[in-house]
This record gives C-alpha cells, structure tokens and sequence, in this order.
C-alpha cells in the first residue's frame, strides 16, 4: 500500500513574492481554480496580515474552494494568526501556517531573541491557532541552518502544543540533498513525538537544489512537500511542483509515496501562471517547456518513432500535451466559444467579461486563421487586464521604421477616460512608442526587463510581450498581446503602468 505523498501548492502566497508577480484578488482565485482541479490537497493563499488586499484574496479563495484544503501564512504573533483566521472562516477546510525562525543568525540578527523566547514564542503561537482549527502548520524558518538540537526541542514542543504538521524549510537554498535528507532522517528520529505530525519540507532554488532536496526528504520520510507552479517563488524560486509530482510518479520502483495530482492538468496549470504572473516558462524547463517532449538529434527521432519509451521516460498527453490544439476559427460561434473556454478550465465570472472576450475573439480571428488554445488564454488574460480600472488606455498607435530612417510613434492613449496624443523618435519603433506614452504618464518608472514570446507557432503568431517596471520599491509586471509585437508592447507596457497607478504595495511576509 502507498504512502500518500501530500501537495502544498504556495504559488498564491511564495510565488507571489516574485519581485512584479503580484495578483489581483481575481486572478488569485481563477488560479486557486486550476489548482483544485488539478486535485492540489493545500492551497496557500496568501498572507492574510501583509495587507487588505492580501486579507481580502485569501478569504475569496476560502470561499471559492471546495475540494483542496485554503491555509493562510502568519507569523508568530497572534495578531497575525487572528488575521488568518478571520480570512479563512469561508473555507470547508482551513489551515493556518505559522512561522518563527530557528537559525541562529535570524534569531541574533532579525528576531532579536534568545532560544528560549523562540520556543516560548512558538508554542504560544501553535496553541493560538488552534483556536481558530484543528489543523495547524508550524515551520522553523531557516531551519537549514539551524541546530539539530534544537529543532528536535523546538518542533517536540509544538507537537505537544497542538502542530499536526512540521514543515522543515531550507530557506536560502543552502543545503545539499544527502545532507537535508538525513536532517529529515534525524528529526523523525530523535525527536519522541514524531509520529504525531506529518514531515513537510519546502526548498529554495538558490543552489538549483530546491527538487533534488525535496525528493531526498521524501525518501527520508517527509510526506507533505511544499512547492509552486513553473517553480516561481522570491530569488531563483521554490521546488517545482510539475517536477516532484512526475519524478515520484515515474520512479515508483524508487518511492513509497505517490500523490493524487491529475498530471493532466499541469501543463494547463503552467500556461495560466505564465500568463498571470508574466513569467515565461524557458523552452527546455522540464515537464512544461515547449521543448520537454521535443526531439530534433536524428538518433533521438529515430528511436522514438521505433519505441517511444528509448527516450522518453514520460508521456507528452499524461502532463497535458496534446498534439490537437487547434479548436477555433473566424466562423467560430459564441456558443463554441465558450464552450471550448470551459474545456480550458477557464471561467469567465460574468456575461460582460464572456461579451468582451468574445468580442476580442472575433478581432483576433480577423487578423489570424487559426486559433490555438494558447491564443484563447493570452485572449482571456488580455480581457482580465481590461475589467481592472484602467487609468491608462491604448487608443491607437502609429509606428513608422524605415531603413536609415528614425523611428517615429505616434500614440494616442485615454487618462481617466480624457484622450490625448502625443510623438516621440526613439531607436526602435518600441522605444519610440514607450517615449511617445511617457510623455503622456510621465510615470517617472525605470523599465527593469521586456521580453518578447511568440505564443504559437508561424509568422502570424501572436506575441506575447512582457514588460517590469519599478518605481519607488515597487515592481510590477505588465502583459499585452497581439499579432502586432509593436501594439502587444504599448499594451504591456500601459498595463505595468496602470499596476503602477492603482495597487497598494504589499508587505513582504517576512519583514
């Protein structure tokens, strides 16, 4: 009989930490959705006391799942426990995750704290959460670096308290795999109450250690592992989930644990975050890139038209690849349109928001022949960035390039409803058109990253641009595409703008 190995998906909440992959409480919840029907068993929605606005996406997640359990981050502190505890009053089933760190260099250097006040933090903590559920996550930040003694005291304590899970998190990425999974090996062991908690781990990329950590902690008994989609999360991010889940999946002659995850819904789970977050999946990432499951070597091809399995170890369809993408045309009715939408998992929260992406449907099939499923997602993606308040919106744009010419834009862009135009020269018909709008914002923004993919395949593919702006601390990313790469820029770029304008910063959860 398998053990069963639990999924923590903290795309929502670490994920989110990603300097400009900040969401908006809709695009929480629509990817809260995937994550459920993928049959993810934790969701982390946020932090509830880092702001309202993170208070106010991690209840709506409560309340729109159903299947998963919805946790929420707190520090130690009982303000912050209460503060989740409220957010998730709406949700079938709750969780709260607190935290204190352990290390010695957090506990001198951040927490100010001596050992003893960290165990006494902790356990009041553990013991204040369960107030509010039964269910109750403690995690010893840093706990990588920290004294085996003293976790084995630390962790026995809030078993006693009332911890029903122990999540061991390599904070900084600096553990090797042997190393972190006799760590696991040497808790379970030592500490006597061990068989009253689940182990979890939860690794950082820092060392591009984050899988290979979390699997040797799955082999020393850990049965919870904390990871994201695409394997976003703050610095080089978090294990990723797509990988844990298949490379138990494809050694169980090694594992004796399995998850209930339906690969199936990965790589749709991969496309949508890509597309919220603005953060492109490179095309040799295992599992989800483009180039996963592509073979060009002559010897590669040859062996897997003779047998697949000579160099595949996985099936492209088993993690949601599928060779039929094309499903929609200019003849293409309503009815079809959302019908194929809900096939995507895609839900559309009303009938306007279903009008306004159909109508931009109808625009792209105009300019394009054939619509692929990751047209209809860049497409939905676009009509959720329209539905936010816009400050700032595109009118129309002008771009002359000439050879030994100099570009010239020529945009025209709505300011609270008010149009006006404005020109510029640049040294690109990008540049000009970013110029020509900052003459309009004035935004006073530094452009940190653009970044251009196609979303299919063929010249009339549409583009899909990426741009990140800061300004005053605060980063933001901005998405927009076309089957024009100049009009998909000025899109993004007014969508990083009108982030820029109207989201409240967030507090990081650790400051």
């Amino acid at each position: 009989m398998k053990d069963k190995l639990i999924v923590f998906d903290t795309t929502l909440r670490d994920g989110e930490q990603s300097p400009g992959a900040s969401m908006t409480r809709e695009e929480k919840v629509r990817i809260a959705r995937q994550l459920e029907r993928m049959r993810v068993d934790i969701i982390e929605a946020g932090f509830p006391a880092a702001s309202n606005g993170d208070f106010e996406s991690v209840k709506a997640v409560a309340d729109a799942i159903k299947d998963s359990t919805v946790c929420g981050l707190a520090r130690a502190l009982e303000r912050d426990i209460d503060r989740a505890g409220e957010a998730l009053k709406g949700a079938r089933s709750g969780r709260i995750h607190t935290f204190i760190a352990t290390s010695p260099i957090h506990m001198e250097k951040k927490l100010r704290m001596s050992p003893d006040q960290v165990v006494e933090q902790a356990v009041k903590a553990v013991k204040w959460a369960r107030k509010w559920t039964d269910n109750v996550e403690f995690s010893p930040e840093d706990a990588g670096r920290s004294d085996p003694d003293f976790l084995c005291r630390i962790l026995e304590a809030v078993i006693d308290a009332g911890a029903g899970t122990l999540n061991i998190p390599d904070t900084v990425g600096y553990n090797l795999p042997q190393q972190f999974g006799q760590l696991i090996a040497t808790l379970r062991e030592r500490i006597p109450n061990s068989d009253k908690a689940v182990f979890s781990v939860h690794c950082h990329n820092d060392l591009g250690l984050a899988v290979a950590n979390s699997l040797a902690a799955v082999l020393n008994g850990a049965r919870q592992v904390e990871c994201t989609i695409n394997g976003l999360g703050e610095r080089a991010g978090n294990a990723s989930l797509e990988e844990i889940v298949m490379a138990v999946r494809t050694r169980q002659d090694v594992f004796t644990c399995d998850t209930q995850i339906d690969a199936t819904q990965i790589v749709p789970a991969s496309r949508l975050v890509a597309s919220i977050t603005g953060f492109a999946v490179q095309p040799n990432k295992a599992i989800v890139g483009a180039n996963a499951f592509a073979h060009e070597s002559g010897i590669h091809q040859d062996g897997v038209l003779k047998h697949r399995e000579t160099y595949e170890i996985m099936r492209a369809e088993d993690v949601g690849w599928s060779a039929n993408k094309m499903v929609m045309g200019k003849h293409s009715g309503r009815n079809a349109f959302k019908t194929r939408l809900a096939e995507l998992g895609i839900e559309l929260g009303s009938e306007d928001a279903l009008n306004g992406a159909f109508a931009r449907f109808k625009e792209l099939a105009d300019k394009k022949h054939e619509i692929f499923d990751e047209d209809l997602q860049a497409l939905v993606s676009d009509e959720a960035a329209a539905l936010e308040q816009e400050h700032y919106k595109l009118v129309s744009l002008k771009v002359c390039s000439e050879t030994g010419e100099t570009p010239h834009a020529t945009v025209v862009v709505a300011v609270n409803g008010a149009e006006q135009q404005a020109e510029a020269d640049g040294g690109g018909p990008v540049d000009a058109a970013f110029k020509a709008i900052d003459s309009i914002v004035k935004s006073g923004a530094e452009l940190q990253l653009y970044s251009v993919n196609n979303i299919t395949s063929g010249t009339d593919a549409q583009g899909e641009v990426t741009v990140r702006l800061s300004k005053g601390g605060r980063i933001v990313n901005g998405q927009g595409s076309d089957t024009d790469i100049v009009i998909a820029s000025a899109k993004s770029y007014l969508h990083a703008l009108n982030k820029l304008h109207s989201k409240l910063e967030r507090a990081h959860p650790q400051v």
